[in-house]
């Protein structure tokens, strides 16, 4: 098994077709189930790339693991998307993991507004604390991280050492496109979050989250204005 402490620089992983329906994911997904079993967790947001994870998912592990970071901030159309995608599978294991804080406890604490005011320590806060716990168990946890999403991510592989949590990500999109995704939705009549008719390819928590402005940046629409780019659960 390959673990963060057994990584090693030369680590060759097997070939994964790329001419198959999911351009390899599916492979990804089979081999990383092998090696980890119950050791394997996927952190899913419910935008559009992790229903198609999780209907890939479904067909390898159909009681796979599965955490949502539940900020408390989320738009109410996640959490129907949520509600749509336990009926769809209703063996997958789907934990709400929720902040140490409440939003009352936070205010109290740090001031009213925190995302607005400090949105890293609010991302701090709310989501990479919060996955930390919820993947402190488990030896690898899966991402739907896609290379074309921006500059941070296009240097994705399969299989990636994550310095912040000692874990290994585990990537099957990578080589997916925007395209690629909702091809693959619209074909299985995947359900998903109506936000994304609404000019939100990319959805977070509702005060951070506006409409794309960019058709070249899908996640153009997060902390706009802000200079932030990512929450900080990719990026050490």
């Amino acid at each position: 098994m390959v673990t963060f402490e057994s990584w090693k620089e030369d680590l060759t992983l097997p070939e994964f077709p790329m001419d198959s329906e999911s351009k390899g994911a599916s492979e990804v997904l089979q081999w990383a189930y092998d090696q980890y079993g119950e050791q394997l967790v996927y952190a899913c947001s419910f935008g559009i790339e992790g229903i198609v994870l999780l209907e890939l998912i479904s067909r390898v592990k159909a009681d796979a693991k599965i955490i949502f970071l539940d900020t408390n901030y989320h738009f109410k159309e996640t959490y129907e998307t949520i509600d749509k995608v336990k009926k769809r599978y209703p063996e997958l294991q789907i934990h709400l993991q929720q902040p140490a804080l409440t939003i009352e406890e936070q205010t109290e604490q740090h001031g009213a507004d925190l995302w607005q005011t400090n949105p890293n320590q609010c991302c701090d806060l709310r989501k990479i604390k919060p996955l930390e716990k919820a993947i402190a168990p488990s030896t690898a946890w899966i991402s739907g991280l896609r290379r074309e999403q921006s500059e941070t991510r296009k240097a994705t592989e399969y299989l990636n050492l994550d310095q912040r949590f000692k874990k290994i990500k585990v990537c099957p999109l990578i080589h997916w496109t925007w395209k690629d995704v909702w091809r693959f939705a619209h074909k299985h009549q995947l359900d998903y979050n109506v936000l994304h008719d609404q000019g939100y390819p990319s959805i977070g928590c509702a005060n951070c989250t506006k409409p794309a402005y960019s058709e070249e940046d899908l996640r153009s629409g997060r902390w706009t204005g802000s200079g932030k780019t990512e929450c900080g659960l990719h990026t050490t």
